[in-house]
């Protein structure tokens, strides 16, 4: 019987009843909040990190675009923790549905865009058509940014679903097929595990890119409309 390579992706249930709820509220659990006056290593450290990518973000917005920090930091840290709870054995990354992260890439897209046609008409009106068009292509051109405005959350969505799930169905077949090799060949067996553990690393490191990769999208819709 042929093994399903996409049986990881499916969302698990208990009792028939889908359980991504749960499993999207357990990152938001493991982060460490100071109980005391006095804050220890692990606590300062996240405090830290979260200090320097928020400068990176809001270092080109306005103040009107740094009210979006929390929504930002808190989508990052949710977004990386996810992909990074998804690598370990037996779990499930919800990072991997497309409807999950169209859930969030649309939402956030179309509060930037409002915010900027609301509080700047003329500007969000402009980013349609290019300065210095000859008339004959103005019809075209507006008709192509449109599209390609209301693509942004699409490739938002798809950029993030394609990358997590080409990376843990390599995974999967990488040590699937080291599996099958330790019975055969030790020798390439060895081979594939040094590769399969390679991949591991490389995957850690797309997970938080990633991560990155979708908040700095999202940071730069908004500086556009704000």
């Amino acid at each position: 019987m042929n093994e399903n390579l996409f049986a990881s992706f499916i969302t698990p249930t208990i009792v028939g009843i889908p359980i991504v709820i749960l499993i999207i509220a357990v990152p938001s659990i493991l982060f460490p909040s100071p109980t005391r006056l006095i804050s220890n290593r692990l606590t300062s450290l996240q405090q830290w990190l979260i200090q320097l990518v928020l400068k990176q973000l809001m270092m080109m917005h306005s103040i009107k675009g740094r009210t979006w920090s929390l929504m930002l930091i808190s989508l990052i840290l949710f977004i990386g923790s996810t992909n990074l709870l998804g690598l370990l054995p037996h779990s499930f990354t919800p990072t991997t549905q497309l409807s999950m992260n169209l859930g969030m890439a649309i939402p956030l897209w179309a509060a930037a865009v409002i915010t900027g046609f609301r509080h700047k008409t003329k500007m969000s009106l402009a980013h349609l058509l290019p300065q210095g068009t000859p008339v004959p292509l103005i019809p075209m051109l507006v008709i192509i940014e449109t599209i390609s405005l209301f693509i942004q959350p699409m490739a938002l969505a798809v950029r993030l679903t394609a990358n997590i799930t080409a990376g843990h169905l390599l995974m999967h077949l990488i040590g699937g097929a080291t599996l099958v090799l330790t019975s055969i060949s030790p020798t390439t067996a060895s081979i594939t595990f040094t590769i399969l553990i390679l991949l591991t690393i490389l995957e850690f490191a797309v997970a938080l890119i990633q991560a990155y990769v979708f908040t700095l999208l999202v940071s730069l819709y908004l500086h556009d409309n704000t």
